[in-house]
């Protein structure tokens, strides 16, 4: 039996992870998160495609090809939270269970990330615990996708 795939999918500006306003987002890069993400994949018994994009229209497409491919989402939208519409219509199609991750926590800082349309459509939410909110969502995923097997 294959191991279920789970599309770790990040949005805009995590490619600056370590160098971006540090004091939120810590000094730990995108690729020691990819790290993190596959060792926790690893431990699950999942296998992670991990991705980050700066586009919209990218990220849309990656949430489209997870149907019928993966076997869940583990999201970070980063500012397309706020914005995206159309992010959240994808997700509502691909019929995957998703769960949404914020690094820092969205409810502590500026009122307008306080909103999220990605929120709407996920299974559930992880914000403010840095780079252990992608374990959990792992976590979270893999029981999610053994349960509805």
């Amino acid at each position: 039996m294959a191991e279920p795939l789970i599309a770790v999918l990040n949005g805009p500006n995590l490619n600056l992870l370590g160098l971006r306003e540090p004091e939120i987002y810590g000094i730990q890069t995108l690729d020691d998160l990819e790290a993190v993400c596959a060792e926790a994949g690893e431990q699950l018994g999942l296998a992670i495609d991990f991705r980050q994009t700066n586009g919209e229209g990218e990220l849309i497409t990656w949430v489209q090809e997870c149907r019928g491919r993966a076997d869940g989402i583990v999201i970070n939208p980063a500012g397309y939270s706020h914005t995206s519409v159309a992010l959240m219509d994808a997700i509502h199609a691909v019929d995957l269970p998703v769960i949404e991750v914020h690094l820092s926590n969205i409810f502590t800082r500026e009122a307008f990330r306080h909103h999220s349309y990605i929120s709407m459509a996920a299974r559930g939410v992880i914000c403010g615990l840095g780079f252990t909110g992608y374990r959990l969502a792992l976590q979270a995923i893999a029981e999610i996708v053994e349960q509805e097997a």
